[in-house]
């Protein structure tokens, strides 16, 4: 389910001459029936509401006098999100004749043609306030306080996200709560300009076009619209000037390519616009590449595995990014861990709609392609998932055919098209090989011509691997040794520490022979991944004139520029 909770404006949405119609109370009755929660939004005052409508306990909360007042039915307790009217300011209205005058908790309210003296005398008082305008009422609220705040304040208690709330109202000040909502509905007698900028225009007015939008959201969850959401596309980069992007809800991603390639640029790029349009992630990390992306919580390390509860805990906050680091879980165990996991997760989303995203790196390791099925069964689809890997071919079959788009970098892309095909039993596209440039990548959506684009990389600056590389413990295959020319030494330097330490000590003639081999750039290339190490490691190897003592020192020296190793 994408949307969980439905937002409405009250007069002239929901209402009727004030009035809520019987048939709209079922509807709302049968919302709630279906799971989703209910918000009212209105610029009415709380005490008027209450009187004149006695259902408010069908919404989870109330937002009142647009946006100033959050009241909860439930517990019936009030919050203002702004300080009340001073009674200089209310005096002056009044003294002014300004009639009708209303004032609430915070919020000031008239007619028109009363909007000029309202303003004449904020003006005069020097005060710091907001005059809003609705269909002829005037309304007078602090600085920031608008439906949308209240409405973000309220999903706050929730603990939801806009990004699972759909919203219809018919006015001007509904503009505010409806930008903020993923989807964004007007009743078909709203105002030409609130219709103009919403993604759905119910046929029928008032309470008829709720009860219509009520209709849809059991039936489909408005999946009809997902192709027309456009406002909330996740960029990753560009083609021929078209801005190329994927769908932030329904996409299942595979990100493939060689190392080196640009498959952790693009990654990075990607979830910081996920995190940007506050979208919820969460990473399943098992290198520990991810510890120092910005904005989100990392837990685990190299000596400590994470708890199912500490997951949830995190998760449960709507904007809280999460990152789980399994440096501290043995390669062998970290299938199983995630066959733990990823119900944890598929429950939470079913709960809350969130984590929005589920980001698995090194998918080849979490999902191999002898997993055990009989212990861990992939549901036959997951939405909002990006598997990242450099072997798609060594992963599950079950975990590839829940892809439906696909990007790939690095050398011959068209090979990872070709072998995710093959796995997944699909007709592979025609596609000549391919050469792509340094921040190039292909995009596939199944179905499609692969799209040949530039991706746009982010802004953050992650170094990989720093705090596995310099101290952790690399795995055998990816240990750097010391063996010589004769391979009299079986030296193991698993980590960088380990590295500098076994190169200060080893003899002369060992380390020139790596040296000259090329050996130390290609494990900082392959193994480290440290591409801009590798290259100036490269630079001291060519130079054939460098003794060992100064290649040594080079070395280090390149090495302690990007790792904090110790004294």
């Amino acid at each position: 389910m994408r949307y969980f909770v439905l937002a409405t404006d009250y007069d002239g949405t929901l209402a009727t001459d004030g009035r809520v119609a019987d048939t709209t109370l079922d509807a709302l009755k049968r919302l709630r029936t279906s799971g989703r929660k209910l918000v009212l939004v209105t610029g009415r005052e709380l005490d008027d509401l209450q009187r004149e409508f006695p259902h408010l306990d069908l919404f989870d909360y109330v937002v009142a006098e647009n946006g100033a007042v959050i009241y909860c039915p439930t517990s019936r307790q009030e919050k203002l999100l702004g300080e009340a009217p001073t009674e200089k300011f209310v005096q002056a209205l009044r003294a002014k004749n300004v009639d009708p005058l209303s004032v609430g908790k915070v919020i000031v309210a008239s007619w028109h043609p009363n909007e000029d003296t309202v303003l004449e005398t904020i003006r005069e008082l020097g005060l710091e306030l907001q005059v809003i305008f609705n269909k002829g009422a005037v309304m007078v609220l602090p600085s920031g306080i608008n439906k949308s705040a209240g409405l973000q304040a309220a999903l706050e208690e929730m603990k939801v996200s806009v990004h699972n709330v759909v919203a219809v109202g018919d006015a001007e000040n509904d503009h505010a709560f409806l930008n903020i909502s993923e989807c964004s509905v007007a009743v078909a007698n709203a105002l030409p300009s609130l219709k103009e900028r919403v993604d759905l225009v119910t046929a029928g007015s008032r309470g008829d076009g709720v009860v219509e939008l009520i209709d849809k959201l059991i039936d489909s969850d408005l999946s009809e619209l997902d192709d027309k959401l456009q406002g909330h596309d996740i960029h990753v980069g560009t083609s021929d000037d078209a801005e190329v992007s994927i769908k932030p809800y329904g996409t299942t991603v595979l990100l493939a390519g060689t190392s080196g390639g640009g498959k952790s640029t693009l990654a990075t790029g990607i979830l910081e616009r996920i995190a940007e349009a506050q979208y919820q992630f969460c990473i399943i990390d098992p290198e520990g590449d991810y510890d120092n992306f910005a904005g989100a919580i990392v837990l685990g390390d190299a000596n400590r595995t994470p708890s199912i509860e500490e997951i949830q805990s995190v998760l449960e906050q709507p904007n809280q990014n999460l990152i789980i680091n399994l440096l501290g879980v043995n390669l062998h165990d970290r299938p199983r861990f995630f066959a733990e996991l990823l119900p944890i997760l598929l429950e939470l989303r079913s709960r809350t709609g969130r984590p929005h995203w589920i980001v698995v790196d090194e998918a080849h390791h979490l999902l191999p392609s002898d997993l055990n099925t009989a212990a861990f069964t992939l549901p036959q689809q997951v939405h909002g998932l990006m598997m990242i890997t450099v072997h798609p071919d060594h992963m599950a079959p079950a975990a590839l055919s829940l892809v439906n788009t696909l990007l790939t970098v690095g050398q011959a892309p068209e090979n990872n098209i070709k072998l995710f095909c093959e796995v997944v039993g699909d007709k592979a596209p025609e596609l000549t090989p391919q050469s792509l440039e340094k921040g190039e990548a292909l995009i596939w959506f199944r179905g499609s011509e692969p799209q040949r684009f530039r991706f746009t990389p982010g802004r953050t600056e992650r170094r990989r691997h720093v705090r596995k590389y310099a101290e952790g413990e690399l795995g055998e295959d990816k240990s750097f040794y010391f063996r010589g020319k004769e391979g009299k030494l079986n030296l193991r330097a698993q980590n960088l520490i380990l590295f500098s330490q076994i190169a200060a000590g080893v003899d002369d003639e060992t380390w020139l022979y790596h040296l000259h081999e090329n050996h130390y750039s290609y494990w900082f290339r392959e193994a480290i991944k440290d591409l801009s190490l590798a290259e100036e490691v490269e630079e001291i190897e060519k130079n054939a004139n460098c003794s060992a003592s100064d290649s040594r020192q080079a070395i280090k020296a390149a090495i302690e520029s990007r790792y904090t190793l110790p004294a």
